[in-house]
């Protein structure tokens, strides 16, 4: 499917300043040639560049100089000033260790005046040599500069801390479903859901009763499924009458590594394992007549790994003895044994009757959503506030941790980053506060949420 255009950066700056080599460091490769003498750029240049798992599409430009409008300098410069337009972000690259310079001054100028945000690059700030080149850079007007050194990839991560507020919202979509026109996921489009759990759990007999077919081949013996089966249908939701289409793969079942010497079967199960990751909600079959093992509960683990949505389903409920204490027991132990995402939906189906399956679907439905969302910034921000004011970080030894925004950096599964001073000292158990308030105050529900902390690296900073 295709994915959302990426956020364009575009790099800035006087000749010799070092913006292809910081252009190639973005990039990963040398598509840009670098050389001492300057004017070595003219035309454009565009690359897919990845910045701690930032992605943007970086545009390496020709040094801006002061000359007329119909010469080459001029006109190389024109086709910089035609490359802000439509630019989410740019990258205005001083050279630290010469200074200021008149023309630095006169871009910072033109900078201001447009509309598009600046991130400020003091670039060769290795060492000592770049300190009065960097507080000379304050001057512009332009906000904090970022000391980097492009040569040798210092101040990489305090690159990424500036670009993160810029373009964190336009990120592409990292996964294999489908989008709208906007390039948010699409809530039209298939539901991808994978079936699986233990060998001779159900999955097939169950794919079987919704699609109201032996599609799939079933039988007493566990293992007869081997490849995943994909098969593209369409359901009826009850709840609202609308026809949603749904791709449910049938998976082999997991069983303990130490039991599987088979060779064709260690290929299935890691052909289910595939399926996992190219799902968006996950049903994890439990066996009515064995209860929940200790295997259930290493699929599972492995499913929110994959940061895929999952929900677990007790089949063969219509032969299950002592129902009620069953279905409190499994919930006792997966609340238990799952410990970093309590609450996770827990159904009773019967594959034979077709209890609980339209129940089962319509969860599938609402987790999809649930791992798809995307908080507004202002929501987030106020809820960011909430949670410091109602629990503030602690202060081991006297000394505060300071947590100062956060963002989201992705959705499917929902992932952020949370920037402060003395992350290293902020206990799991504030982490693990935080994770747990994103998903009760934001809507999340039970889907796998990622929270990342990250720490400034300036030297320059007073905190």
């Amino acid at each position: 499917m295709a994915k959302a255009p990426l956020p364009q950066v575009v790099i800035i700056g006087r000749p010799n300043v070092g913006k292809s080599t910081l252009f190639n460091r973005l990039v990963g490769k040398k598509l840009a040639l670098v050389d001492d003498q300057p004017g070595v750029t003219r035309d454009r240049r565009f690359g897919e560049a990845g910045l701690l798992g930032l992605e943007f599409q970086a545009v390496d430009t020709a040094g801006w100089e002061d000359e007329e409008p119909d010469s080459l300098p001029g006109r190389m410069r024109a086709q910089t000033e035609v490359s802000l337009k439509g630019a989410d972000a740019a990258l205005f690259v001083i050279d630290a260790r010469a200074g200021l310079t008149p023309l630095d001054e006169e871009i910072g100028r033109w900078l201001r005046e447009q509309e598009v945000p600046v991130v400020l690059i003091a670039n060769k700030a290795e060492g000592n040599a770049g300190e009065s080149g960097i507080l000379e850079c304050y001057s512009l007007g332009l906000g904090q500069p970022v000391p980097v050194s492009a040569e040798h990839g210092e101040g990489i991560a305090d690159l990424y801390e500036a670009l993160v507020p810029l373009i964190a919202d336009k990120q592409p979509v990292e996964d294999e479903f489908e989008e709208d026109e906007e390039g948010e996921p699409d809530p039209d489009a298939p539901l991808h859901l994978a079936i699986v759990g233990r060998p001779n759990a159900g999955k097939s007999t169950l794919i079987n009763r919704l699609l109201g077919e032996d599609r799939l081949l079933t039988g007493p013996e566990a293992g007869i499924t081997r490849d995943s089966i994909a098969v593209d249908w369409q359901w009826t939701d009850p709840r609202d009458g609308k026809v949603r289409p749904i791709k449910l793969v049938d998976t082999a079942g997991m069983r303990k590594k130490a039991k599987v010497d088979d060779k064709l079967e260690k290929l299935a199960v890691a052909d289910a394992r595939r399926a996992v990751d190219f799902a968006e909600v996950v049903v994890l079959l439990l066996d009515a007549t064995r209860g929940l093992e200790v295997q259930d509960l290493k699929i599972a683990n492995l499913v929110l790994e994959e940061g895929r949505a999952l929900m677990l389903a007790i089949n063969k409920w219509d032969v299950a003895e002592n129902a009620s204490s069953l279905f409190n027991g499994v919930r006792s132990a997966l609340d238990e044994g799952l410990a970093q995402l309590k609450g996770v939906p827990l159904l009773a189906v019967s594959a034979m009757t077709g209890k609980g399956l339209d129940q089962m679907l319509g969860a599938a439905f609402d987790l999809r959503e649930q791992w798809s969302r995307r908080v507004p910034t202002a929501a987030l921000n106020r809820w960011f506030d909430h949670a410091m004011d109602s629990n503030p970080p602690p202060a081991p030894g006297g000394r505060r941790i300071k947590l100062r925004y956060i963002t989201q950096i992705k959705t499917r599964p929902p992932s952020f980053v949370v920037f402060g001073t003395r992350l290293d000292d902020l206990p799991a158990s504030y982490e693990r506060y935080l994770v747990n308030s994103i998903r009760k105050e934001l809507g999340f529900g039970a889907v796998p949420v990622r929270l990342t902390m990250r720490s400034p690296k300036n030297p320059f900073s007073k905190d």
